[in-house]
């Protein structure tokens, strides 16, 4: 019975830690360690399952989270979330909890945060979790928490796109974009970009990335251009949904070179997300 319990709250444990880490490895370790720690527990003496796991995992996250500040500190470059992409949008990580926002813009915003302060935000904002049940996990007051929940939302607010917009509509413009790129139009791919549109690349040191932020439509779309020039014919891309969003995974001679996401906002693009880090493309289809 254990067993089939923690089997069915896993899938929302893991969307607490990814959201937390930003790593699928890690995620899936602190969802193992949390399943060790249930199974030596007194489980009777538990009032309820599914509060005491969420509580662990949370815990064990901001643990992790902390031990890998100075390894963060220390990489190179932008730090961006390992992307978690799906090709069909009906496989089983699509559920409810998964497809909640888990998007690279939020993702960015929240890996800026304090470990408290992010989870405080995450289980209030993400997971409807009460204020009270955030302080008894976090052991802080409710007070504290809702002051971390606060500032976290008002940067996440000041940080990410104002509009929503339909996916559909997300696809239908990340379509053109990925012509306009696949035939290195630069024109055609600044009419779709946002005057102050923004560019961040992952590539961790292993393989080459901006060390800035690059701002504007036209210094955009010459990122897009300049690869095609580089290996005229040689470059393809596949539509996919990386957390939870429209993207494109870009292959060169055949073999996977990046996992993007695009966010809109009033029916421009206005941030692309660039992750190159060959280490964080490993889940990704390898091949086109």
């Amino acid at each position: 019975m254990s067993t089939d319990l923690f089997t069915r709250l896993r899938p929302r444990l893991f969307n607490i830690a990814y959201r937390m880490l930003g790593i699928r490895a890690d995620a899936e370790d602190v969802v193992q360690d949390a399943w060790l720690r249930w199974n030596e527990s007194d489980q009777k003496a538990v009032q309820s399952a599914e509060a005491w796991l969420v509580t662990i995992t949370t815990r064990l996250a901001i643990d992790r989270l902390r031990t890998r500040k100075v390894e963060r500190e220390a990489y190179i470059g932008w730090w961006l979330p390992e992307p978690i992409v799906e090709l069909d949008e009906r496989t089983p990580e699509t559920a409810a909890e998964l497809a909640s926002d888990v998007s690279m813009a939020v993702m960015w915003v929240l890996e800026r945060l304090a470990p408290e302060e992010r989870a405080a935000f995450l289980l209030r904002q993400v997971f409807d979790q009460d204020y009270g049940d955030i302080a008894g996990m976090l052991g802080k007051t409710e007070a504290s928490c809702r002051q971390m929940v606060s500032r976290a939302q008002t940067r996440v607010q000041q940080e990410t796109p104002r509009f929503e917009v339909p996916k559909d509509a997300h696809r239908e413009l990340l379509g053109k974009f990925m012509v306009a790129a696949q035939a290195a139009d630069r024109a055609a791919m600044k009419e779709l970009l946002s005057a102050n549109a923004q560019l961040v690349a992952d590539g961790g040191g292993k393989v080459t990335a901006y060390m800035h932020t690059l701002h504007g439509a036209g210094r955009v779309a010459g990122v897009f251009w300049s690869l095609e020039h580089k290996f005229p014919g040689q470059v393809s891309y596949r539509m996919a949904t990386i957390n939870g969003v429209p993207g494109l995974l870009r292959y060169v001679d055949g073999k996977i070179e990046s996992a993007q996401s695009f966010i809109m906002d009033d029916n421009k693009i206005v941030a692309v997300y660039i992750v190159r880090n060959p280490d964080k493309l490993a889940g990704v289809p390898q091949n086109i």
